[in-house]
């Protein structure tokens, strides 16, 4: 990995890592804050943030405020970037498609298939990547995202309970199978077929592979995006149907953005680290 930057922050290092992915066939970039046990070269527990809509990694690095919480608990957090970008890379006008939105999914549809799959990419690549280039333990890896990127957690988790031992979420896109923005994206990227649409949706996942631990969803009451995109009591209703331990919380006056993120950011860096640690 080639470091593009780094900043002190909080007695470790915020970064930033360019490397050639084989997953997307591009040059993604990755932010990654080590807290001081990391730099002495200790082995660290990891949380991946996957971002939302129209974001790349800078949001949450520069907005989100989990360098502190991070450092406290002497964990390193991690953004990747939510989609292949560059020269050749296919893209769409609209914020919720393309460059920007990869849904965290592999993209099996043109012009999307040849570099959009970023499930392989979140879920294969990176973790490896980062346990060989940094003191990442691989056995405590948890999973956290906003919006989108909230959707890619639970689906992720999921799908991948060997990757990941923690799960949370900020207002995440729980029933893509119902809501505009799934409908569009997951039609895009992996056709017309609705069963394979199933496979991406967190709501479905929650009824036919369940989730062996306990999960943490913040949810904003003021969020504009929550009657037709976000839909939690969906998943609330699926979660108690499949018998897994949900804690969902309703935030009274909070919206979508990251001062709702941030606001909520501590608790969930703690949730993780209590599990990861454990």
């Amino acid at each position: 990995m080639q470091l593009i930057s780094s900043a002190k922050a909080f007695g470790g290092e915020q970064r930033v890592y360019r490397h050639r992915s084989a997953s997307t066939g591009t040059d993604m970039d990755v932010a990654v804050f080590l807290p001081e046990e990391a730099l002495r070269g200790e082995l660290c527990p990891a949380l991946f943030y996957l971002s939302g809509l129209t974001c790349t990694w800078e949001n949450v690095t520069v907005k989100g405020g989990a360098q502190g919480p991070a450092a406290d608990h002497g964990m390193i957090f991690v953004a990747p970037d939510t989609s292949p970008r560059g020269e050749g890379v296919a893209d769409d006008e609209a914020y919720d498609l393309g460059q920007g939105a990869g849904f965290y999914v592999n993209a099996t549809q043109e012009p999307w298939a040849a570099h959009f799959r970023m499930e392989d990419y979140v879920v294969r690549e990176l973790p490896k990547l980062l346990a060989e280039s940094l003191p990442v333990d691989a056995d405590a890896i948890g999973v956290t995202g906003h919006s989108m990127g909230g959707h890619g957690a639970l689906t992720l988790a999921m799908r991948h309970p060997d990757i990941f031992r923690s799960l949370s979420a900020f207002a995440p896109i729980t029933n893509p199978l119902d809501c505009p923005w799934g409908h569009k994206a997951l039609g895009a990227y992996l056709g017309d077929d609705r069963a394979k649409w199933a496979e991406h949706d967190a709501c479905e996942l929650a009824r036919s592979r369940g989730y062996r631990g306990d999960i943490l969803i913040d949810q904003g009451q003021a969020d504009g995006f929550v009657e037709e995109q976000l839909k939690p009591w969906a998943f609330d209703a699926a979660c108690r149907e499949a018998g897994i331990d949900l804690t969902l919380r309703l935030q009274g006056g909070y919206d979508h953005s990251y001062y709702f993120i941030s606001t909520f950011m501590e608790d969930h860096i703690a949730w993780h680290a209590e599990r990861l640690f454990g």
